[in-house]
């Protein structure tokens, strides 16, 4: 106890790549371990997420998080100091009970980030990596992982909220033995693709972003998952390189005629002609992965879909790593895998609770790194044994993979296309397991 008691926890705020600020916590044990962890609002949130607070004004379209740093400062870390790092759930009791209503009075973005940073110093005081901290002997599985290929919502005239920039549509490399194959697959595919996106359109970003793709240059997204298979075909990873994709519906959502707009293509679409449009698009195109197909509280329909398609369907604004939201998913059958922000509930503790009931249920958790994880997502992913990952193929996150693939060595797992669910996956897994594509 004596190391891994904590001495002191400061947090401020800090930019981010997300586009906005977000509020980062130190935590310091005893013994000088430290754990630091950042949270940060997404893109596009959900309405169901826990809330996060902001300073408002002027400065950073309001989103400022000084007032959170100040109440982590005052009112968190003087009631934590002396608690035991390593004792995460105790500690996340404490954080949670601080106030009458913590994640409410202090934002959630406050309680995420002291909770993470104290994972993180327990991790580091007992000597261990934190994916080993979170999972124990167990964690060994590398996850399916995937490189960011196009963005960009203003293509076909915008939705009806700020979309921030969705769909979203990646590149997922599942026909492989190790992790450091599929790394290597999606550098190759993604490389490709900017040099024919900077060719059509001009200078593309850094290869951990989405290329956003301008007004004019394609008709339909249909266009664009054409080229994107061209692309895969083009490197030598037909069969063993898919799609993935968070459609983000809610964006295009418009509540009161039901229609979705701008979303794939410029026409207005009831929810029975985009049910019907995915299932084409799956037939066509090599979809493995398709994230929030309808608007967030639809779990009929994304039931019913789940059966329909054959692929991973991703829960995200649907479920908001939120226990309750979940079990509600599973009794309907939405779904059958959740999207985890670690960020997104307000404690650690929280999170892995709900990775433990989805588990339970036989439901996947695919963690993303949008509030702010970082390159430490690449262990929570291992410390769950996830069977996939959002992105992470390459840049910060898939480093931190491979050097974790690199410190398992014998013992990394690979699923590959096993790790994902869904009928139609599971027949890619078999096709490769006999040497087909």
């Amino acid at each position: 106890m004596a190391g891994t008691a904590i001495r002191s926890i400061h947090a401020r705020q800090v930019y981010t790549n997300r586009g906005l600020p977000g509020v980062e916590a130190l935590v310091t044990t005893e013994s000088g371990a430290v754990g630091r962890a950042v949270c940060t609002s997404g893109v596009s949130v959900g309405t169901h997420e826990v809330c996060f607070a902001f300073d408002g004004g002027t400065r950073f379209g309001g989103k400022g998080v000084t007032c959170v740093a100040e109440r982590i400062n005052n009112v968190i870390a003087p009631a934590m100091v002396g608690m035991d790092a390593s004792r995460q759930a105790e500690v996340d009791r404490a954080i949670l009970s601080v106030v009458p209503d913590a994640k409410r009075e202090l934002g959630g973005n406050a309680t995420a980030a002291v909770s993470a940073a104290v994972l993180k110093a327990g991790a580091a005081a007992l000597g261990i990596p934190l994916y080993r901290h979170i999972g124990g002997a167990g964690a060994m599985y590398l996850p399916v992982p995937g490189a960011a290929m196009v963005g960009g919502h203003e293509r076909y005239g915008g939705g009806v909220t700020t979309p921030g920039g969705k769909p979203t549509m990646s590149i997922v490399a599942f026909g492989f033995d190790t992790f450091s194959d599929a790394s290597y697959a999606c550098w190759e595919v993604h490389t490709r693709w900017a040099h024919k996106m900077k060719k059509l359109f001009g200078g593309v970003p850094n290869q951990r972003d989405f290329i956003a793709i301008p007004a004019g240059y394609f008709n339909s997204d249909e266009e664009i998952w054409a080229a994107m298979t061209q692309t895969i075909i083009e490197t030598g990873y037909e069969g063993r390189v898919g799609f993935q994709m968070d459609v983000a519906t809610d964006t295009y959502y418009d509540r009161e005629d039901r229609r979705y707009y701008g979303l794939f293509d410029s026409r207005p679409k009831t929810k029975d002609e985009l049910y019907k449009f995915y299932l084409k698009i799956i037939e066509r195109y090599p979809f493995c992965i398709i994230e929030d197909p309808f608007n967030e509280d639809d779990y009929e329909t994304t039931a019913a879909f789940t059966r329909d398609s054959g692929i991973q369907v991703v829960g995200d604004d649907l479920f908001t790593t939120d226990i309750r939201r979940v079990a509600h998913g599973i009794s309907q059958g939405a779904g059958n895998a959740i999207l985890l922000k670690i960020n997104q509930i307000g404690t650690i503790s929280e999170a892995l609770d709900m990775v433990q009931y989805a588990y339970h249920f036989g439901y996947a958790v695919m963690p993303s790194d949008s509030r702010g994880e970082g390159a430490a997502i690449g262990d929570y992913a291992v410390g769950i044994n996830a069977g996939s990952i959002r992105e992470s193929g390459i840049g910060e996150r898939g480093n931190r993979l491979l050097e974790i693939e690199e410190e398992l060595g014998s013992g990394a797992r690979f699923l590959g296309a096993r790790g994902l669910k869904g009928w139609r996956n599971q027949k890619r897994a078999k096709a490769l397991e006999k040497g087909g594509a």
